[in-house]
């Protein structure tokens, strides 16, 4: 396929040529230039047909191994109970993956390179070391996912896992963006087989509504322990490889502002489709194993499926497995090519689906070194795979707010996103859900470097993270109130739909630096000096737990 010649006006920030052209979805294709009015519901409909994939990709890979088992482990454990966790982390979901949405198409900059040009190169490094390390061992928990289906279904795990590999390299790696697309949709529609098992369980329908719709805690249960599930919960839910792989996953399929309403649907469609995956997954193991030997005893996805099997019917664990399988070769997929596109944005290698891997050796040389070493590790006998499992949860926590706190800085930056930046509403929830996910991170962290945390623990952590949140917020009011900041002019006007939907940023070299003020750098100084702390104490209590310690 012929790399597509540089259409785009000059001032394109764009770094790959690839980047640009028509749009060449699993559905459809829009022409570069097909600038006509959808004014009927039939164009509409098949606007969105050829827009849709971004959000459902990333929302239908966030159910992957770790997921399931998460998920299934809520459910065996604890019933539905905490099945109105799903739906607090509906608004999160949309808000975190909105911003990316429109960083992508208004920048068509991918997002590390984003942070690096406005931030600074140490956190450019930083962002994109600490997810090389992150999406590294979460691909190899997606294969740790595969192989566990594979025992279910009697496969050998060696030929599986092999098989698994090759096919992922392989749907990437054919030069055709909307070949890998297709590869992926077919891949969503596996993801179905668990309806089929959600019927077959016959759950409590009443009970299941009632527990998503009312918060409450599993009677008799351990604080501690329900927290940290709790937690194990949203770091799954929400992940740092989602914010890289759907900006430059949308800038690689060459959506731009004119059809930022299309990829917003794009993106309620998955999050639905997520949210009833994981509500299934918990429902699917509370009704399996209520009032029988393995409740309470959760062990891994396997045992779920084994359970299936057993109190169901074997026809229901073998879908159950195939659906952890499939789960985890889109996780796979998704998490990689995050990395990929990470790394070619920040090191200037060419770095698109578009391309083939004689045009773009580096980006495929990344995709296809992450799977192969993966699937290596899960392969090898006495692999610390449960350790590894904990590890990315872990991690995954650590690093979490300080990925939503540059994405919160680059959609308040003017000259990024122009007439696109924030609104003030959008600015303080997603002050707020930082705080949260820097207080659960808090938690997280203790409770891996201290393993008899107690309930009382874990709540002064939570209050005095309340508390400190108040006061810094407070702080920050009375602070610009005493010394308003008076922002550079918006090249457009926010209600000028037609000049809006056409902005873009311009080149990243043409954009005046942005002006650190005190309260910023002493910011950024305590996230710095947090994540380095939390890290190193996470990796050496891992590596503690790994040498029997």
């Amino acid at each position: 396929m012929n790399t597509p010649p540089n259409i785009e006006p000059p001032r394109s920030a764009v770094l790959d040529s690839a980047h640009l052209g028509d749009i060449k979805g699993a559905f459809g294709t829009i022409g570069l230039h097909d600038d006509a009015p959808r004014t009927t519901t039939k164009a509409r409909l098949k606007t969105l047909i050829a827009i849709v994939g971004p959000g459902l990709i990333v929302m239908v890979g966030d159910n992957d191994a770790g997921a399931f088992g998460t998920y299934t482990q809520a459910g065996q454990n604890y019933g539905t109970s905490l099945l109105w966790t799903l739906l607090l982390l509906v608004p999160v979901l949309y808000v975190n993956q909105e911003m990316v949405l429109r960083l992508g198409a208004v920048t068509g900059v991918g997002h590390a390179r984003l942070i690096m040009e406005r931030f600074g190169k140490f956190w450019g490094a930083f962002s994109v070391i600490d997810l090389f390390v992150l999406n590294a061992l979460t691909i190899v928990t997606e294969f740790i996912g595969i192989s566990l289906g594979l025992s279910y279904l009697g496969i050998p795990q060696i030929f599986g896992v092999v098989i698994a590999a090759v096919v992922i390299i392989g749907a990437a790696s054919t030069g055709s963006f909307q070949r890998f697309e297709r590869v992926c949709m077919i891949l969503i529609l596996g993801s179905l087989l668990l309806v089929p098992v959600v019927l077959m369980v016959h759950p409590p329908v009443g009970q299941i509504a009632r527990d998503f719709f009312i918060p409450g805690l599993p009677a008799g249960a351990e604080l501690s322990t329900v927290m940290l599930l709790i937690i194990g919960i949203v770091g799954t839910t929400v992940a740092p490889w989602q914010l890289f792989f759907q900006q430059s996953y949308i800038i690689d399929k060459r959506i731009t502002p004119r059809f930022m309403n299309y990829e917003k649907a794009d993106l309620w469609i998955g999050i639905v489709i997520v949210v009833v995956g994981a509500g299934a997954m918990i429902s699917i193991a509370a009704a399996t194993f209520a009032g029988r030997p393995g409740s309470g005893n959760f062990t891994d996805a396997l045992g779920v499926a084994q359970g299936l099997g057993r109190y169901v019917g074997k026809i229901a664990g073998i879908l159950f497995a195939i659906a952890l399988i499939d789960a985890s070769i889109i996780g796979a997929a998704a998490v990689g090519l995050s990395t990929s596109y990470a790394l070619g944005d920040v090191l200037g290698l060419k770095h698109s689906l578009h391309r083939k891997v004689s045009e773009a050796k580096g980006f495929y040389a990344v995709f296809a070194g992450l799977l192969v070493v993966a699937a290596v590790i899960v392969l090898i006998p006495g692999s610390p795979l449960g350790i590894i499992t904990v590890g990315v949860q872990v991690l995954a926590g650590v690093l979490l707010p300080s990925a939503s706190v540059f994405l919160l800085l680059l959609c308040n930056d003017k000259a990024v996103l122009g007439p696109w930046v924030n609104r003030t509403w959008l600015n303080i929830f997603t002050a707020l859900v930082i705080a949260v996910l820097v207080m659960l991170s808090l938690v997280l962290t203790a409770s891996v470097v201290f393993p008899n945390i107690t309930s009382g623990a874990i709540l002064a952590i939570l209050i005095a993270g309340s508390t400190a949140g108040v006061l810094a917020g407070a702080g920050i009011l009375i602070r610009r109130r005493l010394h308003p900041v008076t922002a550079p002019a918006v090249p457009v006007r926010r209600g000028d739909r037609s000049e809006r939907f056409g902005w873009r940023m311009p080149p990243i070299a043409l954009l005046q630096k942005p002006v650190m003020s005190t309260t910023r750098r002493i910011g950024m100084s305590i996230l710095r000096g947090y994540l380095l702390i939390a890290m190193i104490m996470v990796i050496v209590r891992i590596v503690q737990l790994a040498l029997g310690h």
